[in-house]
C-alpha cells in the first residue's frame, strides 16, 4: 500500500529537536506524572494500585472503568460503543481502514490532519476535497458538500474544533452537515481530539456521535488532557462499527497498555479539574497571540474559537517552509508551514505553550518578517 508522506509529521520529525521556542506544539502544556497524581489526590493509594498492577495484556477491548469515564463525554454512549486505541492517530487509522474500500467515495475537508484524506486515498478511494478557506472562516462549504454527495460516498471526514485554524462548528452547523449526509446513508467521522477546549460558553462542543445515528467520534488523552505520553485514544461509534473495527484491531493492537489506561481513567474521572487547567492556559495564551496579531501588520488570522492552534496568514516573500526553516535556524522558533497542510501563505502556531516563551517566539517572528519581507 503506497501512501503520501505525512506533511506535518515529516516536518516535525526533521526539526522539532532543534528548537528553543516550540510554537508548533499542539498539546496543552504536558503534565508530569507527579502533577497528575497531585490533581487526582490520594497519591499514596494510586501509587499502591500501580505497584500492584499486573503487566498483562489487560482488558482486550479496553478497561471497563476507563470506557465508563469516556462515556461521560457523550450523551448516549455505552461500553459497547467505545474501543480503546493507540492515540487518536490509531483511532482514525483503524476506523478508515475498517470502513473504506477501493472504489468508495470519501469526502474530506482540507486543511486538516492529513490522515483524514491520505489514508482513504491510499486504500483506493476517490477522495473529494472540501476546501476550507480563510474567507469562509475555515468552515465547510455546505453547498459544495451537497454537490459532492452521491450514493457512492462511504464516509465524510471532518474535525471539530478544527486543526489547524481553531474554527468551531456549533450544534446548528453540525446538524446542517448531518441533514445533507443522512439521505445518502454515509458515515460521518469527526476527529474531536480538541473537544473540551471551546473558548467561550460550554467548553464541550456537541459530538457527532450524539447527533447522527451513523456519527463517529475519535479522540485521545493528548491535546486537552495534557497526557500525550500515554498514547491512548478511543473510537466512539455505533456498535456494528465497533464490532467491525475490533476485527482489524486484533491484527495491529490487541490491547492498550494497562498502566496507560489506569492513569487515563484517573484523569477522565477528574476531567473538570483538567478542563479548568487547560482552559486557563489556552485562554491566557490566546490573548497574547491576539495582541501580537493586532500589532503585527504582516500577520492576520481567523481568531480561534477552540483548540490550541491558529492558522496565521503571513506576508512573506518565500514559500512557507523556507520561511519556517529560516526562522528556526536563525531564532530557534519552531512553527509548522502551511505547505504541510497543502496550503501556502500560512503557518500554524500553537499557543498552549509556556506564555513567556510564546511572547518571545512571537517577537522573534516579527523581527524575521521585517527582515525578509
Amino acid at each position: 500500500m503506497k501512501i503520501k508522506e505525512f506533511g506535518v509529521e515529516m516536518y516535525m520529525n526533521a526539526y522539532e529537536d532543534y528548537c528553543k521556542y516550540n510554537l508548533a506544539e499542539t498539546c496543552v502544556s504536558s503534565m508530569s506524572l507527579e502533577e497528575l497524581l497531585d490533581l487526582v489526590g490520594d497519591k499514596e493509594k494510586v501509587i499502591d494500585d500501580l505497584l500492584k498492577l499486573k503487566l498483562s495484556y489487560g482488558y482486550i477491548k479496553g478497561n471497563p472503568r476507563f470506557k465508563k469515564a469516556v462515556a461521560t463525554l457523550y450523551k448516549n454512549a455505552k461500553d459497547e460503543n467505545i474501543v480503546t486505541t493507540h492515540g487518536a492517530i490509531g483511532a482514525n487509522h483503524l476506523l478508515l481502514q475498517t470502513l473504506v474500500e477501493q472504489g468508495d467515495e470519501v469526502v474530506s475537508i482540507m486543511p486538516t490532519y492529513q490522515q483524514l484524506y491520505s489514508i482513504p486515498e491510499s486504500l483506493g478511494a476517490n477522495v473529494k476535497i472540501l476546501p476550507l478557506t480563510f474567507e469562509n472562516h475555515f468552515l465547510s462549504c455546505l453547498e459544495l458538500l451537497k454537490e459532492y454527495m452521491t450514493d457512492k460516498v462511504r464516509i465524510v471526514c471532518i474535525n471539530n474544533p478544527h486543526n489547524p485554524s481553531g474554527s468551531l462548528m456549533d450544534r446548528e452547523y453540525l446538524e446542517k452537515i448531518v441533514n445533507i449526509v443522512r439521505p445518502y446513508g454515509a458515515y460521518i467521522l469527526c476527529d474531536e481530539v480538541y473537544r473540551g477546549l471551546t473558548h467561550q460558553g460550554n467548553n464541550i462542543t456537541e459530538s457527532m456521535y450524539d447527533l447522527y445515528e451513523k456519527g463517529i467520534s475519535t479522540s485521545s488523552m493528548s491535546k486537552v488532557y495534557s497526557l500525550a505520553g500515554l498514547r491512548l485514544g478511543w473510537i466512539t461509534a455505533p456498535k456494528d462499527v465497533i464490532d467491525k473495527v475490533i476485527i482489524h484491531r486484533d491484527y495491529n493492537t490487541i490491547s492498550c497498555g494497562v498502566i496507560d489506561e489506569y492513569l487515563a481513567l484517573l484523569a477522565l474521572e477528574n476531567k473538570d479539574k483538567i478542563f479548568e487547567r487547560s482552559l486557563a492556559i489556552v485562554k491566557a495564551n490566546l490573548e497574547i497571540l491576539d495582541e501580537w496579531i493586532t500589532n503585527e501588520p504582516k500577520a492576520s488570522y481567523v481568531k480561534p474559537k477552540g483548540g490550541t492552534t491558529a492558522f496565521v496568514k503571513l506576508q512573506m516573500d518565500m514559500p512557507s517552509e523556507d520561511f519556517c526553516v529560516r526562522v528556526l535556524k536563525e531564532t530557534g522558533v519552531l512553527m509548522v508551514p502551511g505547505s504541510a497542510f497543502e496550503m501556502e501563505g500560512f503557518v500554524r502556531i500553537g499557543y498552549a505553550y509556556e506564555p513567556v516563551e510564546l511572547k518571545k517566539g512571537l517577537s522573534l517572528i516579527s523581527k524575521m518578517l521585517a527582515r525578509y519581507h
